[in-house]
């Protein structure tokens, strides 16, 4: 739809197309809403109870005598908190490019901006939660011995089995997903220990058809989420360098949590600010008749953040996240 008026309306059809595309994110490797997922909140900033590990894995007396009242939770709550900042990007169409694409796709530019918006917002939140999950100064590093690119003698599984147990010691859980790089996925199909494992686990399976619900399967974990979203590192105007977000020195094992219950301990949530972006995101359009183009805008206030509490002072009392993540490195060369 051309624009007329100079001031931003309101797009919800092309916000639909938006809410698709982040759907879609996870067939172009973009895993970080997976791993952080979507709390919405009516306020841009604030606070919410953290309840402890401790006080989730004491042994309660639940017997009730005779007239007497039922014991019941009186839980010391920790307070967290959490910000949001506005993110948002503009794609404009210029009118001969309309033109061009109403010959080929009648109809179709105003979605395919907002399409390119939305890559450019993903891709920077996907690096944005990489770098806090794939990161030796959040979560305490544990070396492996054998490089999972080593096929023959790389033991994954039983590295993975090793920081399951410890993870269990660290909050009373299991985890409930192994975060690879893509290229790290493609190691693991190499890896001696997997594949007699996969053979057995999937004797029809042929080998260039296995997934990462395979490697689910074998690990013994409800999900392996594959991060395969790439960027251009290069300065701009240098020649591109393509480069993984994911980085394949690193594997996490985390649990998420993606309901209204933020004392449910998990390794982070991506904070929505529901007034300004209730539909995440928001897409607007206006024109800008300097450049002969139809500008479309997408937009959102958001924050990632780290489940944590934390005192007056702003220092770290509980940190949940860290005791719901285990990170492994060494895993490349």
């Amino acid at each position: 739809m051309k624009s007329k008026l100079d001031s931003a309306i309101f797009r919800p059809d092309l916000g639909a197309a938006a809410h698709e595309y982040i759907e879609d994110a996870a067939t172009m490797g973009y895993i970080g809403l997976q791993l952080l997922p979507v709390f919405r909140t009516p306020v841009n900033s604030g606070g919410y109870p953290v309840i402890t590990k401790e006080t989730l894995m004491k042994i309660q007396e639940t017997a009730r005598a005779p007239k007497s009242a039922y014991n019941r939770g009186d839980w010391t709550y920790e307070r967290g908190t959490f910000t949001t900042a506005e993110e948002g990007w503009e794609e404009p169409i210029d009118d001969v490019e309309r033109e061009l694409f109403d010959l080929e796709a009648p109809g179709e530019a105003d979605y395919i901006a907002t399409r390119r918006a939305m890559n450019i917002i993903m891709r920077g939140l996907e690096k944005e939660i990489a770098g806090m999950l794939f990161n030796a100064t959040n979560f305490s590093a544990n070396s492996i011995t054998h490089e999972w690119d080593d096929g023959t003698n790389a033991v994954p599984i039983t590295d993975v089995n090793t920081g399951k147990a410890a993870f269990r010691l660290q909050c009373g859980m299991l985890p409930d997903t192994l975060t690879i790089a893509y290229s790290t996925f493609l190691d693991l199909l190499e890896c001696d220990q997997i594949i007699d494992r996969l053979k057995y686990t999937y004797p029809m399976i042929e080998m260039n058809s296995w997934q990462a619900q395979h490697l689910a399967a074998v690990f013994n974990i409800p999900r392996v989420l594959v991060g395969g979203a790439i960027y251009d590192s290069a300065a701009e105007g240098q020649t591109a360098s393509i480069t993984d977000i994911w980085s394949n020195e690193y594997a996490l094992l985390s649990r998420s949590n993606a309901s209204r219950d933020l004392r449910e301990p998990c390794v982070g949530r991506t904070f929505l600010w529901t007034v300004d972006s209730p539909n995440m995101p928001v897409v607007e359009q206006y024109r800008e008749e300097q450049i002969r183009s139809d500008v479309f805008r997408v937009r959102q206030y958001r924050g990632c953040q780290f489940i944590a509490s934390r005192n007056k002072s702003g220092s770290i009392v509980s940190n949940i996240s860290q005791a719901c993540g285990y990170l492994m490195d060494n895993i490349t060369t």
